[in-house]
């Protein structure tokens, strides 16, 4: 079944340019049996990766918030304008479902980044769709991948239209609105018009906020991603009644239209990159670093006299002290690297609760330097590099080299990889057979018979399970 929508549209001699007319063509009429097979199936793993992130953020104080508040602001009586929570069901305004889950994922720094944007994607396009696919229970796996990767596509180029066009660094929030507005578009059925005037709304009203701000001082704002939600959802539902709001610069500018020629020939969802670690990406590359000598000689805590990092300008700017809550303690670098040292892995302890105290950390990160190097700067953003030097207890100097941060195209995380990360974050959540059960129908939605109702009604219902009760408040 799909919505039924006002027909309307806003006709005009300026209601069609030609990226204009590409862009429809594309979100709202090419169908999901024509996108590449390796489109979709590396949409299932980003789908997959995001989910696990927000079932781990689920108990963080963030999320808590931020459900709560769409139950109590963001509600609907209409059932096809409404849709439970992600594990949580109680019921909001498809806005404000997407603006609650996309804030929880936003608050764990775990989810997938594509680095020509600085930001992120699927924390707000991944919950788009679970919002909207409420009322749509024939809607079948193939297209509600093919609609996930619509959001991911024109999220992209919007961001780096707009990177491209302001001086300031703005958070995702501003940009992947218009990802999320596409979802809508595309599976409520809106016209070109209807399209076209979300577009300019969702840009219009997209938080414009700005990014080194949040750096400079943690806070559960994060990226934006959660208002980002909320407005590119608004969006599509005014321009669905009426509302006008056309055009999008960073769509029809003149000079923004290089960044969308390459739409549906090059593929932006599969150069999305994965995190191995639930730390900002600009961290990634020094942690990256000092795994490699700490595996290539076989490094104990003990055996570390000092550690200097040198990154770009971005990396060389996150928190560098003692983390007192997990948002400073996701922003940082030298607490990273500290972490990373001592128990040879980043789990979700470690940026929380006790893990905020870690002594033995605290020691570590007593024994690091951050530099900015301008060789590191110059390649930003296309990458995120770094090099590390490890000066040993026993007077050795261990140089890394250059080093690029895992989990882009340029060394991505394998499959079981991602799977794996996946269920060490939702697992002691969900527990083992319903996590299991989400990872299997999220990997069955390229099967063309699948439906993503097999997969949503695993999606809703909170966790029951009593270790969801003995995790901390994070």
């Amino acid at each position: 079944m799909q919505v039924a929508v006002p027909s309307h549209r806003r006709e005009g001699p300026d209601a069609s340019t030609s990226v204009a007319i590409r862009l429809a063509d594309f979100v709202l009429r090419r169908p999901a049996a024509v996108f590449p097979v390796p489109v979709l199936e590396q949409a299932r793993y980003l789908l997959l990766d995001t989910l696990g992130i927000a079932i781990a953020a689920g108990p963080m104080e963030a999320g808590r918030i931020a459900r709560d508040t769409a139950a109590l602001l963001y509600g609907s009586a209409d059932p096809l304008y409404s849709a439970r929570m992600l594990f949580d069901g109680r019921r909001a305004s498809i806005a404000g479902a997407a603006y609650a889950a996309a804030t929880q994922i936003d608050n764990l720094d775990g989810h997938d980044g594509y680095s020509p944007t600085k930001g992120h994607i699927g924390v707000a396009v991944l919950p788009a769709l679970a919002a909207l696919a409420e009322v749509l229970p024939d809607l079948s796996g193939p297209e509600a991948l093919a609609s996930l990767v619509v959001g991911y596509e024109v999220a992209g180029r919007a961001g780096i239209a707009l990177h491209a066009t302001v001086s300031d660094y703005h958070t995702s929030g501003a940009w992947n609105a218009l990802g999320v507005a596409a979802v809508a578009a595309r599976l409520r059925r809106l016209s070109d018009g209807q399209f076209r005037e979300a577009l300019g709304i969702a840009e219009y009203h997209g938080p414009r906020s700005q990014m080194m701000r949040e750096i400079a001082t943690p806070t559960m704002l994060h990226d934006g991603s959660g208002v980002g939600a909320l407005i590119g959802l608004s969006a599509a539902v005014l321009a669905e009644r009426g509302f006008t709001g056309a055009p999008a610069i960073t769509v029809e500018a003149p000079d923004v239209a290089p960044h969308w020629q390459d739409l549906g020939a090059f593929w932006q969802v599969l150069h999305q990159y994965v995190k191995p670690y639930p730390i900002c990406r600009w961290a990634h590359a020094a942690i990256d670093a000092t795994r490699g000598l700490c595996m290539a000689h076989h490094l104990a805590p003990s055996d570390i006299g000092h550690v200097e990092v040198n990154s770009f300008h971005y990396a060389a700017t996150l928190f560098g002290g003692m983390p007192d809550t997990t948002s400073k303690a996701q922003y940082s670098l030298r607490f990273a690297v500290a972490t990373f040292i001592v128990h040879g892995r980043i789990g979700l302890e470690h940026i929380s609760g006790s893990g905020l105290e870690d002594a033995a950390v605290a020691d570590m990160l007593g024994r690091i330097t951050v530099s900015e190097s301008e060789r590191h700067s110059a390649r930003f953003p296309a990458g995120r590099w770094a090099d590390v030097t490890i000066t040993t207890s026993d007077g050795r100097m261990l140089a890394s080299g250059d080093v690029h941060a895992r989990g882009g195209p340029e060394a991505p995380l394998t499959h079981a990889e991602i799977e794996a990360k996946y269920m060490e974050f939702a697992a002691p959540v969900l527990g083992q057979g319903r996590a299991s059960a989400i990872r299997n129908a999220v990997l069955s939605l390229t099967d063309p018979d699948s439906r993503f109702f097999d997969l949503s009604v695993l999606l809703y219902d909170p966790p029951v399970i009593s270790t969801m009760l003995q995790r901390p408040a994070w």
